[in-house]
This record gives C-alpha cells, sequence and structure tokens, in this order.
C-alpha cells in the first residue's frame, strides 16, 4: 500500500511513528501500555549492541544484494555509487586500456565543454541582439512568426478526398419558359430585379455578407459573426443558376474558390448558417456539377458538429467557426435552444451523410427525433425552447411563426425526401399539425382564418409574417394526410394565402407588416410601430407559389405581381433594394439592408410563379427552408440507411 495511504500516529512517550492504514485495517502499535520494558541501564545496552548489529547486518546485505541484482551496466545506466573498488572484486585491465574511472571523468570532461560552448554561443547571440534597434528586432520577430506560420501550414493534414459518389439526375434545372406573353413579361421582369439587387452587391457590397444599398456599402449581422463570408453570394447561386445568368453565377464561383475561408476566429449562427451556406452550396452543387461546392459544403459541416457536444445532443444556437466553443442565445428563455433551430437541421444533413458516407451527420438529426418523441408535450404542442443541459422544456410558448415554423416544415419535408418512405416523419407532422388546429388556428370575426401564438396556456390573437409559409407548407403536405383529409389541408392553405394577402392589401404600399393582429376590431392589421417594418420577407409569396403549383389558381400569380410591383416601387434604390420601416406610411424611411434573403428565396419564389411547372418539378426537387432545392432521390438512399441512427 502506498505510503500516502497511511496516517502517523505518535504516542507521547514514543518518538517512532506507528502507521494506520487507511483502510481501517490496522498494524500492531507500540503504547506505554501494550508491553512492559525494563529499566535496567545493562539491558539497555544489550539492547543497543543488537540494534547495531542488526544494521551492520543490513547494510551488508544491501552492498552484497546492489552486486547480484542492480542491472547490468552493459545494458542499464545505472547510478555511480562509488563503491566498485571496494565491492566488486579488482580486476586488471587489458594493457593499453582505460580504467572505467578515467573513462568516465573523459565523459564528464568532453559534456561541461558543450555547456561552455553552448554558453559562451549564447551570450554572444545575446549581445549581438542588444546591438541591434527596435524596427530591426521587430522585423526578426516577424519573420520568426511568419515561418511558424508557414511550417504549421506544411504541417497542417491534408483532407481527405471525399468518397466518390453517383450524381443524382437533376430533372428541370433549365427553361420554365411560360407560354403565355404577358407572364413570359412578368418573369423577365423579375429577372431583372435580380439582376439589379446582383449588380448592386457587386459593385458595393463584393465580399461582404449583405449589402447596405443606400450606403453603398457592405452590411453584416450578429448571426454570421465578425466575418465576411460572402452570405449574398452563396444564398444567390441557385437564383443565378435557375435564372438562366450564368455570368454572374460563375462570378459567385471564382469568389468561392478563392475567398471562402471558414477557418475563421467568428461566432456565427448554426440555423442560419446551415440554411443559407450549407443548404445554397449544397444546391449550387446539384445544379451545376461543380465539386468546389461540395467540398466546402463539408469543409463547413464540419465546423458546426461541435455544436452538437452538449449533455443532451441538442445542440448550441451558435458556434465558434474556430475554436468549436457553443452556447445560446441570451434572451432565449433561461439559455435554451429553439425548436426552430434545432429542428431545422435534417434536409442538409442527410445529404452531407451521402456526400461524405459520415454516418454523423444523419445520427445527429435523428438522435433530435427520438429526444423530442420520449418528451410529454403540454397539449400536443411543441414549446419553442428547450435546455441542451437538461433535456427540459423552457417557456410553454408555442408558435408555427418565429422560434417554431421550420420545425414543423422540415418534419415533412423529411418524409418527402424519403420517397414518402419516412413514416415516423410524417406520423410526427401529423400529430403536430392536429394539436395546432385545435389550439392555435382560429377564424377572425370577418371570417379571416389565422395562427396564433400559445403562450402558457393563453391564446395570443397575433399572426407573424413569417407564419404565412404554414399556407404552403399545409398545401404541400395535403397529399397523404391522414383520414382522407387532402382536400381539407389544401383548402386550408388557401385561407391561409388569403389572409395574408388581405395584410398586404390593408396597408398603403401594398406589403406585408412584419406581424398583425385580429382582436378589437382590427383584422390582419399591425399595431405596434415595431410591428410595421417589411425587410423584403419571403413566406407570403413562397404560399403563393406552392398554391399555384397545385392549384393553378390565377389569383396566386395576380397576388404575386401586385407583391411584386410593390417592391419594385417601394423597395428599389439605386443601390439595390431595402426593406422599408412602416409600410402603413406614403413616404416610408428604408432600413437600408439589402438581406441575402431576398435573393435566395423572395425573387426566386417570383421567378418561379411566373414560370412553367416543368422548372424545378416538385416530385423531383424538396426545397429547404431558404428555399434551396435539394433532390429527392439521394436522400432516400440515406434514410433507408437505418443502421445509421443507432
Amino acid at each position: 500500500m502506498p505510503s500516502s495511504s497511511y496516517v502517523s500516529l505518535f504516542d507521547s512517550n514514543m518518538t517512532t511513528p506507528a502507521l494506520l492504514p487507511l483502510s481501517g485495517r490496522r498494524i500492531p502499535t507500540l503504547s506505554p501500555g501494550a508491553a512492559s520494558f525494563p529499566h535496567h541501564r545493562a539491558t539497555l545496552r544489550l539492547s543497543e549492541k543488537f540494534i547495531l548489529l542488526l544494521i551492520l547486518s543490513a547494510f551488508i546485505t544491501l552492498c552484497f544484494g546492489a552486486f547480484f541484482f542492480l542491472p547490468d551496466n552493459s545494458k542499464h545506466k545505472r547510478f555511480d555509487l562509488g563503491l566498485e573498488d571496494v565491492l566488486i572484486p579488482h580486476i586488471e585491465a587489458p594493457k593499453g586500456a582505460k580504467h572505467p574511472s578515467f573513462l568516465q571523468a573523459e565523459e564528464e570532461e568532453s559534456l561541461r565543454d558543450k555547456i561552455r560552448v553552448d554558453h559562451e554561443r549564447a551570450l554572444q547571440e545575446a549581445k549581438e541582439k542588444l546591438r541591434k534597434s527596435r524596427d530591426e528586432l521587430r522585423a526578426e520577430i516577424q519573420t520568426e512568426k511568419s515561418k511558424v506560420v508557414e511550417d504549421l501550414k506544411k504541417k497542417k493534414e491534408v483532407p481527405k478526398p471525399l468518397p466518390p459518389v453517383p450524381m443524382p439526375k437533376v430533372v428541370g434545372v433549365n427553361d420554365g419558359d411560360p407560354v403565355e406573353p404577358d407572364v413570359k413579361e412578368k418573369r423577365d421582369k423579375i429577372r431583372e430585379m435580380m439582376k439589379h439587387a446582383w449588380d448592386s452587391y457587386r459593385q458595393y457590397g463584393w465580399g461582404h455578407n449583405e449589402l447596405k444599398p443606400l450606403a453603398k456599402k457592405g452590411h453584416s449581422t450578429n448571426i454570421f459573426g465578425n466575418s465576411q463570408m460572402g452570405a449574398t453570394i452563396v444564398d444567390a447561386l441557385d437564383s443565378l443558376y435557375m435564372m438562366g445568368l450564368h455570368d454572374e453565377f460563375k462570378d459567385g464561383q471564382e469568389w468561392i474558390e478563392q475567398n471562402l475561408d471558414f477557418s475563421v476566429n467568428a461566432e456565427v449562427s448554426v440555423f442560419e448558417v446551415n440554411i443559407r451556406f450549407i443548404g445554397g452550396l449544397l444546391a449550387a452543387y446539384y445544379l451545376s456539377g461543380q465539386e468546389v461546392f461540395k467540398v466546402k459544403a463539408v469543409q463547413l459541416a464540419e465546423k458546426l458538429l461541435p455544436a452538437f457536444n452538449t449533455p443532451t445532443g441538442i445542440p448550441w444556437a451558435m458556434v465558434n467557426l474556430k475554436s468549436g466553443v457553443g452556447r445560446n442565445w441570451g434572451w432565449a428563455s433561461a439559455g435554451s435552444s429553439i425548436l426552430a433551430e434545432f429542428g431545422t437541421l435534417h434536409m442538409e444533413f442527410v445529404h452531407l451523410t451521402y456526400l461524405t458516407g459520415n454516418p454523423a451527420y444523419y445520427q445527429k438529426v435523428m438522435h433530435i427525433r427520438k429526444l423530442l418523441a420520449k418528451m410529454d408535450r403540454p397539449n400536443g404542442l411543441y414549446p419553442n425552447y428547450l435546455n441542451p443541459r437538461t433535456g427540459r422544456w423552457g417557456q410553454h410558448h408555442t408558435s408555427v411563426g418565429g422560434l417554431g415554423d421550420s420545425f414543423y416544415e422540415y418534419l415533412l419535408k423529411a418524409w418527402l425526401m424519403s420517397d414518402k418512405t419516412d413514416t415516423e416523419a410524417r406520423k410526427t407532422y401529423d400529430d403536430a399539425i392536429e394539436a395546432i388546429e385545435r389550439h392555435l388556428i382560429r377564424k377572425s370575426n370577418g371570417g379571416l382564418t389565422f395562427i396564433g401564438e400559445w403562450k402558457n396556456g393563453h391564446l395570443e390573437r397575433k399572426m407573424g409574417h413569417l407564419t404565412c409559409f404554414a399556407g404552403g407548407m399545409f398545401a404541400l403536405g395535403a397529399d397523404g394526410s391522414p383520414d382522407a383529409k387532402a382536400g381539407h389541408y389544401l383548402q386550408l392553405g388557401a385561407e391561409i394565402a388569403h389572409t395574408c394577402h388581405e395584410s398586404y392589401d390593408r396597408t398603403v404600399l401594398k406589403l406585408g407588416p412584419e406581424a398583425f393582429k385580429f382582436d378589437s376590431g382590427l383584422e390582419a392589421v399591425a399595431v405596434r410601430q415595431n410591428e410595421k417594418y417589411y425587410i423584403l420577407r419571403p413566406e407570403v409569396i413562397e404560399t403563393y407559389w406552392y398554391m399555384w403549383r397545385f392549384t393553378h389558381d390565377p389569383k396566386y400569380r395576380q397576388w404575386g405581381w401586385e407583391a411584386a410591383q410593390a417592391i419594385d416601387k417601394y423597395c428599389r434604390v439605386s443601390g439595390g433594394f431595402s426593406g422599408v420601416k412602416d409600410v402603413y406610411s406614403s413616404n416610408p424611411t428604408y432600413d437600408d439592408v439589402q438581406q441575402s434573403f431576398f435573393l435566395a428565396e423572395t425573387l426566386k419564389y417570383l421567378y418561379l410563379l411566373f414560370s412553367s411547372d416543368d422548372l424545378m418539378p416538385l416530385e423531383s426537387w424538396v426545397f429547404n427552408t431558404e428555399a434551396h432545392p435539394l433532390p429527392k432521390e439521394r436522400a432516400q438512399t440515406i434514410v433507408e440507411w437505418r443502421g445509421l441512427e443507432q
């Protein structure tokens, strides 16, 4: 037992400690009452002689033991005890041979000489340094730093090449010319608006994440950290490709090849980077076949994986791309992760597993699904907040708009991507929508169907612009609904589309506010000043497009054209397009931001709305929540790998 496993006990009449093992097992100890010691002087002397004799015997035994049992000097270096001539029989060395002690002295002298030379050289170098100027020293330091950086680059492990995988057969990525001349004219106008937005960004904000079209300079928000990662370039690529703007597409591709670097010290939103960057790069790869987009998507995805290092596997909202350190938004219900963020990864991560052969991406999203399936849901609803440390819900706030929206969308689209074989995803979607219908969907006094928000057992009769995407979702999910409810959900989608159109039509600018209420005699109208803005959002136009594809009712094209005209009239400036702060004012002020999603979503959905159905057919493509299309065929292969989620 190690010495640290004992405690020493001293008796008042003893100088030798007794040792007790901490385990409780005792060793006999000496104490005055334990034995009787005679106090006669002669007996004491005998005891002393006996002790001395024992010590001498032990010493002789030690010496001879050392001689016989210490390792052979020819194999192991050992300490020189200085006893060779005493304890080891002297053997005369051969003629001309040097005595071992002489050899040792030579070695020591050689070592002293080496130390002396090194010391003198160091002193000389120090003197030379002191003679140099400050600028010379700085230059030397910079040279050394550069050398270290270069050495690190050389030592940096070359990334493993991605496994060769079959490219899916892409369908409907070109043309889509409408037959009707007036529709073609409208589509051409949308294409011109896209070119104006892109050219303005190319001129004034190139390489920045977004554009300030009035100030005519680059812009970024905290979702991208302090980095310049060209978010608009990545987000706009597939729109450019669909619209036949191939020169602009090549410019974007060149910038990505030469400048897009994810090894930056920037804290980014996992959700936003996934849907905009990974989604955008994957879509560009599938549309064009250019390998660079696939490689960049995988490089970025690897940087996001540390965000999942939480006690529950629910990812942090933000992650530092360089350090891998994650955290959540400070405002999100006691450090919670957000449902719409950690629930909007499935589409992209499934494709990443296919392209890399790495099951980790698929396992991450399936783990999230399984964890949610085990949790209790108040009234069958999913709260917007979940603590990644404890695995418990945060504030009981449920919304189909901000904080919740795309979670439901991705359940449906996981089923569609699997060619409708992922029945677990479909069942989860159906159950969630049933609870939403029961608790959140209502009709106003004026007959408008709206989706409110559930807050701590109370329905808030307010609907956000973000919630307007749900009309398209209901239409997209109508086929395959339980209990033959396809017609019901298509009708529900139409009612939501109508309500959201009313929110546009009841403003001065014919553009929809950020949120609108249905109480106190007001319907589909914003009340608060901070809810009256329009920031080029796409959700209403997205629903128009889906409803057009499923019904071909001409009103959806008409409503879309009204929105396009209003955007061109009130949001267009010489340096691009800007959001407006008050849609109820005839003289609105601009917010001076051209959002990347304006090029990725708003203009893309408008272009598709005025194209024929053979452009990006829904039988072959599934759009992510940033409107980046991903092919169904490859995703199906992955979802069938049922062993990956283990």
